[in-house]
């Protein structure tokens, strides 16, 4: 079944509890803009409030890009207020993927530059294909990331190189990005979508309360100290030990079977 939800920037599809949803501006390598990201925002907040749905795929459409970066020809007509409302509002709605509470894998085919890095790095997962490129050009436009760029990649690459991306705005490949762990997994182009499609249909059949504890616990602990974090870790397992997911993951172990979770 396709969501009813009328976008004019976004195409989304549901295959089996994973929605795949689809930035459409090809022929502005499906830049970032005000209007994308409203959309983007309202999209994600409706698979957060659907239970169907239990992983996301977030993808570019076309060949060249996942996402090139801002919109130019917007971001250069704002004013001082503008730019601090474009950032506010980017940085919010990729906040909220963030914290969705659901697994969302960033699917990069070719450039993922400046916003669309950022986009990218609120994800959980990024799977890049080998020919893909990735980096943060802001300073070429004499600003800085907007979107959360020098947080997640100083969190994700360390200070280095961060610091090395957002000063000289040179793109890095893929491998690059994966030994610095800025993606998650290269495959070969060709193989892209049928990877990603397999990595989330793995979690969209895993137990949902056991995702968000993963999601969770990892997202706090990585912003607190460790009692914090691991005291909100004991508290995520007691919940999912209430849960009938939880009992049918153990009795299928010991019957040596594969689970069936149904979200419960």
């Amino acid at each position: 079944m396709t969501p009813s939800h009328d976008f004019h920037h976004l195409l989304l599809e549901d295959r089996d509890g994973v929605r795949v949803v689809t930035i459409n501006r090809p022929d502005k390598l499906n830049a970032l803009n005000f209007a994308v990201i409203a959309e983007l925002d309202a999209a994600f907040r409706a698979i957060a409030a659907d239970p169907a749905v239990r992983a996301v795929v977030l993808r570019g459409a076309g060949e060249k890009a996942f996402v090139a970066g801002a919109d130019i020809g917007e971001l250069a007509t704002l004013s001082p207020i503008q730019a601090r409302h474009f950032s506010q509002h980017g940085q919010k709605m990729m906040r909220g993927v963030e914290l969705l509470g659901k697994p969302v894998i960033a699917m990069i085919r070719g450039y993922a530059l400046g916003g669309g890095l950022e986009l990218a790095m609120s994800c959980h997962l990024r799977i890049a294909a080998d020919n893909a490129k990735v980096g943060q050009p802001e300073i070429n436009l004499g600003v800085l990331p907007g979107f959360g760029g020098t947080q997640r990649l100083l969190r994700l690459a360390g200070r280095g190189a961060t610091l090395e991306l957002c000063l000289t705005g040179a793109p890095i490949n893929a491998q690059r990005a994966f030994e610095l762990g800025i993606v998650t997994r290269i495959v070969p182009a060709e193989q892209l979508e049928a990877a990603t499609f397999a990595l989330a249909a793995q979690l969209a059949a895993s137990a949902p309360q056991a995702l968000r504890g993963i999601l969770d616990a990892v997202q706090i602990g990585g912003e607190c100290g460790i009692d914090a974090g691991l005291d909100y870790e004991t508290q995520a397992f007691a919940v999912c030990a209430s849960t009938h997911d939880m009992r049918e993951g153990t009795q299928a172990f010991l019957e040596r079977r594969k689970p069936v979770f149904g979200g419960d």
